[in-house]
C-alpha cells in the first residue's frame, strides 16, 4: 500500500549500470560454471590463477623449498671452520650476543668430517653423503643473515619477509604474480611431511591478497586431502553450492570471499580427478624407489623422499610453488639445544637421499633448469655449545643453498668468520633471497605489489637486492 503522496524515485543511471553489470555478471558466472570445456575464455576476475606473463623472460616456472625447519647448523653442513676443532672446549674468544636461552658454553668443534665434493671441491659435510654428490649444482650462500633468533617470529620473516604474523607467504606473491600453468591443482601447495612449522598455517597464508593464492597443506600418505571422492558423488552438492554463491554475487556485486569460494568450487571438482593420479607410485620405477629412497630401512627417509617425488610431479603438472617440510624424527626438527649429534643425524638421514633425489631426478628430465630449488631453515646456530652437546639459535650467519632455475651451480657465496658466528663477507638478508627468487621466477620485486591499507606492499618490503653473483 502506499500513501497518496508516495512516489517511487526513478531508477538512477547509477543503479541501473550497478544491477545490469551484476545481472550480466550472473549470466556470465552461471554459463562458466556449467561450461566443461577446457578451452573457454575465461577472464582473471573469474579466475585469477589464470598464467600472467613475467615482468621479462624467466629463468624458472617453478619453486621448491626444502625448508629445514628448526635452524640447521652452518658450521655441521656447508661451512666448515678448523678454528672449532683447535680450540673445541675453550671459551669462545670473541663478544657474542645473548642467545636464545643465553646459555653460553665453550667452542664445540663439529661431530662429522667436511670432505671437498665434486669437481667444484666445495666441502661437504659427511652429515649429507647424498647431497654432496649434487654439489656441482648448488649455489651455496654462507652469508645468510636474519633479524629474528626466535622461530614464530624467524619463520614469518623466512615465509612472507616480515616477522609479524598475517602477511602474504612467498608461495602467495608468486602465485599472484604469475599464476598457474596447471589447471587442476592449486598454484601454491605445501607438503606436510609431519610437523608445521612454529608460525602455523600462517607461514603459508594469503595474507591481504585474495583468498585464492592461499597455500593449499597436503598431508603425507595417500591420502593428503579429506573428502578427495569420485566426482559424481559430491556432484549435487557442488551445483548448490554454486547456485547459492552465484545468487550472492549477482545481489551484492563482486566479493573476494565469495568469488574466491566459487573458483575453489571449481578447483575442488577437478582435483579430485587430478590427486589420485598424483599420489599413486606403486607402478614407479626400481630405479626411482632407489633414487628417493621410497624403500629406505628408514621410515622417515621413505615418508620425506615420497614428499620429494611428489614435489617433482606438482611442478611437472605446472604447479608454481611448492614447499616441503620437514618429518618428525622424535628430535624436535633441526632444533638442537641438546643431543646435536644425534639430532642432526636422524634429520640429515631423513632427508638427505630424497633431497639428492628429487635434485638428480629434475635434472634428468630436463626440468632442473626451469625449477628453482631452495634449502634452508628460518637460521642457523651457535658456534659454542649449549650445555655440552647442543648449540642455540643463531639468526647472524647461518647457509642456505640455491640450485637450477638460473641459478649458477658449484658455486659459493658470502663468508662468515672464523667461528662461523657473524656473516663478514657478502651478507645477505632474507629480502635478498625473495628478491633473487622473484628475479629468477622472471619479476621485479619492486613492481609486484597489491595496494592494502593506503600503500603498495611487496614481499620485500622496501629492502632487496638481487644476489648476482650467484646467476647463471
Amino acid at each position: 500500500m502506499h500513501c497518496g503522496r508516495y512516489h517511487e524515485s526513478p531508477l538512477s543511471r547509477r543503479d541501473m549500470l550497478f544491477r545490469c553489470a551484476n545481472g550480466f555478471g550472473a549470466v556470465a558466472l552461471a554459463a562458466l560454471l556449467n561450461d566443461e570445456s577446457r578451452g573457454a575464455e575465461i577472464s582473471t576476475r573469474q579466475d585469477p590463477l589464470l598464467p600472467k606473463p613475467p615482468h621479462f623472460k624467466a629463468k624458472a616456472k617453478s619453486v621448491i623449498f626444502l625448508f629445514m625447519d628448526g635452524g640447521p647448523s652452518q658450521v655441521d653442513t656447508f661451512d666448515p671452520k678448523p678454528r672449532l676443532d683447535r680450540e673445541h672446549g675453550n671459551p669462545i674468544k670473541m663478544k657474542v650476543p645473548a642467545t636464545q636461552f643465553n646459555n653460553v658454553g665453550n667452542v664445540l668443534k663439529c661431530p662429522w668430517t667436511f670432505k671437498q665434493r665434486g669437481q667444484s671441491g666445495i666441502p661437504v659435510s659427511d652429515l649429507f653423503p647424498h647431497v654432496a654428490k649434487c654439489v656441482d649444482d648448488l649455489a651455496i650462500i654462507r652469508s645468510m643473515t636474519s633479524n629474528f633468533s626466535e622461530h614464530t617470529a624467524a619463520n614469518y620473516f623466512m615465509h612472507t619477509g616480515s616477522g609479524l604474523q598475517g602477511r602474504p607467504s612467498h608461495g602467495s606473491w608468486v602465485s599472484y604474480g604469475l599464476g598457474t600453468e596447471c589447471r587442476d591443482l592449486p598454484s601454491f601447495v605445501v607438503l606436510n611431511s609431519g610437523l608445521i612449522p612454529p608460525g602455523g598455517a600462517d607461514c603459508f597464508n594469503n595474507g591481504f591478497l585474495p583468498a585464492s593464492f592461499q597455500g593449499s597443506v597436503f598431508k603425507a600418505g595417500p591420502s593428503p586431502l579429506a573428502n578427495i571422492e569420485p566426482v559424481g558423488a559430491q556432484k549435487s552438492k557442488l551445483d548448490l553450492l554454486r547456485t547459492l554463491d552465484g545468487e550472492t554475487v549477482s545481489r551484492v556485486g563482486p566479493n573476494d570471499a565469495i568469488e574466491s569460494a566459487i573458483a575453489n568450487y571449481e578447483l575442488a571438482g577437478r582435483m579430485q580427478a587430478a590427486v589420485p593420479s598424483l599420489v599413486e607410485i606403486s607402478n614407479e620405477s626400481k630405479a626411482t624407489r632407489d633414487l628417493y629412497g621410497l624403500d629406505d630401512e628408514y621410515p622417515q627417509a621413505r615418508l620425506y623422499g615420497r614428499q620429494c617425488l611428489l614435489a617433482r610431479r606438482l611442478v611437472e603438472r605446472g604447479v608454481r610453488f611448492v614447499e616441503v617440510l620437514c618429518p618428525n624424527v622424535g628430535a624436535d626438527r633441526w632444533d638442537q639445544h641438546s643431543g646435536l649429534k644425534t639430532g642432526h643425524e636422524n634429520n640429515a638421514r631423513a632427508t638427505d637421499r630424497g633431497v639428492a633425489g628429487l635434485l638428480k631426478d629434475l635434472k634428468a628430465r630436463g626440468l632442473l633448469e626451469s625449477t628453482l630449488v631452495i634449502w634452508g631453515g628460518e637460521f642457523g646456530r651457535t658456534p659454542m655449545a649449549q650445555g655440552s652437546d647442543g648449540r642455540d639459535h643463531n639468526p647472524f650467519g647461518f647457509t642456505m643453498w640455491m640450485a637450477g632455475g638460473g641459478v649458477k651451480g658449484g658455486t659459493v657465496f658470502g663468508a662468515t668468520d672464523d667461528y662461523g658466528y657473524y656473516a663478514v663477507e657478502d651478507k645477505v638478508q632474507v629480502h635478498d633471497l625473495h628478491a633473487t627468487m622473484l628475479h629468477l621466477m622472471g619479476m621485479d620485486h619492486k613492481r609486484l605489489t597489491y595496494r592494502y591499507s593506503g600503500r603498495d606492499m611487496r614481499l620485500t618490503d622496501v629492502h632487496g637486492e638481487i644476489i648476482k653473483p650467484i646467476l647463471a
